[in-house]
């Protein structure tokens, strides 16, 4: 038996503390990780208000966790029967987080430290692909999508990102003519919103949508919407690119040796 999972307690309490501060508040035999969260119960919170439009039973399944933090939605993942959970994160803290909360419930799930825009590395495809809270915190959170799409996502994506500004969306024209500037005043417009300096004192956030640009973004990638469960929350379906878009590939330049 994993001897993590047979801590006392006290003793999870002290290995929580040690490991802190936590974004996710995992409950680990009764004992909280983040009790003090502004958020409440996150995000065991918000999870229950889209649980219902993931399929209960993922036997069978390979799930990937982009940006997986303490692990709360891999361990749900696994707990839904998933056959392999694979989660990732660039942040070495959120996985040594992930790797105890997984270690005292019993989950067996894979850790790896690597960038979203390193996904193509993995070289595998998986039937389900999480990407909560991630986008906002990219400086390029557009080609973030399109190397999911590449790369990783077979079927469903299930996405979350934090959004400001208007909720309305509003149908956009095809191409509109160039003199014609005033659909980009008007609140369901698709914009994102760049963040200089910091917000809410975290200097990683980069990039907020709002709504509509969440949406747009989001099927630009090759990401079919089939269900808006929760205010930031899509469930899509990994569909074709439309023609014009895809990842981008910058080259890596090489200082050339001249005598």
């Amino acid at each position: 038996m994993n001897a993590v999972a047979t801590l006392s307690k006290d003793e999870i309490r002290r290995r929580a503390e040690a490991l802190g501060p936590w974004f996710h508040n995992i409950i680990l035999n009764g004992v909280p990780t983040a009790p003090n969260h502004f958020l409440g119960d996150y995000p065991a919170v918000k999870w229950k208000t889209f649980a219902d439009a993931i399929p209960q039973d993922l036997t069978g399944k390979n799930v990937l966790d982009i940006g997986c933090n303490g692990g709360f939605y891999s361990i749900e993942m696994k707990r839904r029967g998933a056959e392999r959970v694979l989660g990732i994160d660039f942040d070495d803290e959120y996985l040594a987080q992930a790797r105890f909360a997984a270690g005292v419930t019993g989950s067996d799930i894979e850790f790896r430290k690597l960038s979203v825009y390193d996904v193509g590395a993995l070289r595998e495809k998986f039937d389900v692909v999480l990407f909560m809270g991630v986008l906002y915190h990219l400086r390029h959170p557009l080609l973030a999508l399109d190397l999911i799409h590449e790369h990783v996502a077979r079927d469903l994506f299930v996405f979350q990102s934090m959004q400001r500004g208007s909720d309305e969306v509003e149908p956009i024209a095809e191409n509109p003519h160039f003199w014609e500037v005033e659909q980009f005043d008007r609140p369901g417009y698709p914009k994102l919103h760049f963040i200089e300096r910091r917000y809410a004192d975290d200097p990683t956030n980069w990039w907020v949508p709002n709504r509509a640009c969440a949406e747009a973004m989001l099927r630009s990638a090759g990401f079919e919407i089939l269900n808006h469960p929760e205010d930031e929350v899509y469930v899509c379906r990994r569909v074709r690119t439309p023609e014009w878009a895809g990842a981008v590939y910058p080259a890596r330049g090489k200082k050339e040796v001249t005598e």
